[in-house]
């Protein structure tokens, strides 16, 4: 692919912080000591109003579902309010058509209840947040849960477990998509040590 990828974010009341957070930093610093980086991130919540996270962060999105720019990379994050917007049609339908448009759809910690709901993890492997696991399972009869992953990547649908997960798995998808040079250079930019998860490798470069 050339060009810029879209990220989208989705936001929701009671979202994790570092879910969204660490994500975010991740795709939008990468690359940018060469100029513009690959990636244009933006969050997205139902209506495009302000949403309160966990802990009392607002947060004011960029765009609402309805006039969101088609992702290339849909991420979902999680938090308590998974549980309220894991039971809302109209929001976990919008995942599901998104996803199906997107070349990757990424959730870290709870937001696997909203991909369980919209559908998706029907014969895949996946993991979330170690007090969810027995939701999970309940939500995606038909996935595989692991309690032993941090990182399930399915190809087009990768999963992290709970919370600082997201941050690797962010990493992750960049060593996947411009080489695991560009993802350890993204990772000392943050002062964060990235130790990859056994049994990923990468290419050291993107492909040609």
């Amino acid at each position: 692919m050339t060009g810029r990828r879209n990220v989208a974010i989705l936001l929701f009341d009671d979202v994790e912080v570092l879910d969204f957070a660490g994500p975010f930093e991740v795709f939008a610093v990468t690359g940018q000591r060469e100029g513009e980086g690959p990636f244009r991130v933006y969050t997205v919540s139902a209506e495009g109003r302000p949403v309160r996270a966990r802990n009392g962060l607002r947060v004011t999105p960029d765009f609402a579902l309805a006039d969101c720019p088609a992702p290339e990379i849909l991420l979902v994050p999680g938090g308590y309010g998974t549980r309220q917007a894991m039971h809302d049609a109209a929001l976990t339908g919008w995942v599901r058509e998104k996803s199906a448009q997107a070349e990757l759809t990424l959730s870290v910690c709870t937001g696997a209840l909203l991909l369980a709901e919209a559908g998706l993890l029907e014969g895949l492997t996946a993991t979330t947040h170690h007090s969810a696991l027995e939701l999970l399972r309940q939500s995606a009869p038909g996935a595989t849960v692991r309690d032993d992953l941090r990182i399930c990547d399915n190809g087009r649908i990768v999963l992290s477990g709970g919370i600082s997960a997201g941050i690797d798995m962010s990493l992750h998808v960049v060593a996947r998509l411009l080489g695991r040079a560009q993802a350890e250079e993204t990772a000392r930019w943050m002062e964060y040590r990235w130790q990859p998860e056994p049994g990923f490798s990468y290419p050291q470069a993107p492909a040609a």
